[in-house]
């Protein structure tokens, strides 16, 4: 049975999603990287991994912490792609080795803009309560 965009992901995707997502991390946090944009990649989380049903394609959802500019972070990351490939092939059992891509990860901008939209609701009985 194929899972369909209505079940979700399987879980041997999400398990390998989550792997992927441990190796990535560490190697941000072991910064051997050659392009100056990623000295401080120790401050940039992987919040998620997406892999393909197929296993061959993962999307990264990062985030900088303490405001760090994603505009020059995302490219070189995409650019250090083969790095992370390489530790993923190193620390994995995997029969194929994901392509990687970066993707910023806006969820928690989007649920800031939901949260500010809620506060501001303004509900006829407490208008009455005030009055």
């Amino acid at each position: 049975m194929r899972p369909s965009a209505k079940t979700g992901p399987s879980q041997r995707q999400l398990r390998v999603g989550e792997q992927l997502r441990h190796i990535i991390a560490e190697t941000m946090q072991r910064g051997h990287f050659r392009d100056e944009r990623l000295l401080k990649a120790g401050n940039i989380t992987v919040t998620e991994v997406r892999v393909t049903p197929d296993l061959k394609n993962a999307k990264a959802y990062v985030m900088a912490l303490g405001g760090m500019d994603m505009d020059d972070i995302l490219p070189a990351l995409n650019e250090s792609a083969s790095l992370f490939q390489k530790e993923i092939n190193r620390q994995s059992n995997l029969k194929f080795t994901p392509k990687v891509s970066f993707r910023t990860d806006t969820s928690f901008d989007e649920a800031q803009k939901i949260d500010d939209l809620l506060r501001g609701i303004h509900y006829a009985d407490q208008d009455e309560d005030q009055g």
